[in-house]
């Protein structure tokens, strides 16, 4: 059971943050290449993976979203891009780990091919590479005793009941709690999501605050406690999705494109997105809405 050191790297803790590294020049990868690497690059990209029968991915090791175990490579991004691959004609993936804040300049630097690591759609990553549409969104839920003794069901019902919140230091769900109008007293802050599982079973707060995906895979080493059905919360007025894709460097758009064929008729399809998924605390509330595409997200 991964503790999530990194959700704020992920963008769940602070989605504006901006990844650095090496600038693309347009134009410099229009022709086909290989790097020392061996990641393929450019127009044909996809005919070279099918040649050579595998595709390197990077993954940072961050459970539950691409992460290693024993030698097998799990989570939420390489079992779709597993699968996305397969149907393109592309059999394995290649797994290369990667620091977090590395993982865009590596792909840039030619290291691998696809970044899958559930990584968090933002405007300034979009500056630095591409993404795919989103492959899932992360809506918010409560985890609470077992039983859910005060009958807590989102944020509003959070603040009528006049609970205790917990929420990660620095985390976006506490400003989602001050915006529910839930009084900054009952908002305690905690270090790590282990913290708060503790602080809920020995009651110092009624209710942890944090994604759903995160809150599931949690609940798994905590028995004492439940998960409420997850919620999108509003900020200024506005829903927050979350969502999160693969990685490509900005010379492979054919490779992209042609991905997002494949992830297109898993997303569409609910219980085989749930069926892949559920493994890593995934469900149906973590599918993305038709309607949310990358080309608006990367506008911000």
């Amino acid at each position: 059971m991964a503790d999530f050191p990194n959700l704020s790297r992920r963008g769940f803790l602070n989605r504006s943050a901006a990844v650095g590294g090496l600038l693309v020049v347009p134009g410099l990868l229009t022709a086909c290449s290989k790097t020392d690497a061996g990641s393929v690059q450019g127009e044909g990209a996809l005919d070279k993976l099918r040649k050579q029968g595998f595709v390197r991915v990077a993954y940072a090791n961050e459970a539950p979203y691409g992460y290693l175990e024993g030698k097998e490579l799990k989570g939420e991004a390489p079992t779709l891009h597993r699968e996305v691959f397969k149907a393109l004609g592309v059999d394995e993936l290649k797994p290369t780990l990667s620091e977090w804040d590395g993982l865009i300049p590596g792909l840039q630097a030619g290291k691998y091919d696809v970044v899958s690591a559930g990584m968090a759609i933002t405007p300034e990553r979009c500056a630095n590479a591409i993404f795919s549409e989103p492959e899932f969104i992360s809506p918010t839920a409560l985890m609470v005793k077992k039983g859910n003794p005060r009958k807590v069901t989102d944020l509003a019902s959070a603040k009528a009941a006049g609970i205790t919140v917990g929420v990660m230091s620095g985390a976006v769900e506490g400003s989602y709690a001050k915006g529910a109008g839930i009084a900054e007293d009952r908002i305690k802050t905690l270090q790590k999501p282990q913290d708060g599982a503790d602080a809920v079973k020995g009651g110092r707060v009624d209710a942890f605050l944090l994604t759903g995906i995160s809150l599931r895979w949690l609940a798994r080493t905590n028995p004492d406690t439940e998960v409420t059905e997850a919620f999108l919360p509003e900020l200024d007025g506005k829903k927050q999705y979350s969502p999160g894709g693969a990685v490509f460097n900005q010379g492979n758009g054919d490779l992209r494109d042609a991905f997002n064929r494949e992830l297109k008729k898993i997303v569409s399809d609910r219980s085989r997105y749930v069926s892949l998924l559920e493994p890593y605390g995934f469900g149906a509330t973590e599918i993305p809405p038709a309607t949310l595409k990358t080309a608006e997200l990367c506008k911000g």
